[in-house]
């Protein structure tokens, strides 16, 4: 599996990922991004192609990792 991560606060919607990887990034209107956070390790290369082509790098491969223990749902 593949990890996908989007800075949504630094994404200006140029639509470049969803051209690119339509499979895993779709605009939702005019500037909201939806995407799917893990993907086949199939689609690694068109990710990869995505990320680079982000104007703005908002896209992150692989760069996920959150160690165990940081993220709790207790409350």
């Amino acid at each position: 599996m593949v990890r996908i991560a989007v800075d949504l606060n630094r994404c200006q919607g140029y639509a470049q990922c969803a051209f690119l990887a339509p499979e895993i990034f779709t605009m939702h209107g005019e500037e909201a991004l939806l995407y799917r956070t893990e993907a086949d390790e199939a689609h690694r290369a068109k990710l990869a192609q995505a990320a680079a082509a982000c104007p703005v790098q908002a896209i992150l491969v692989d760069a996920v990792e959150v160690p165990a223990g940081a993220v709790s749902d207790a409350r």
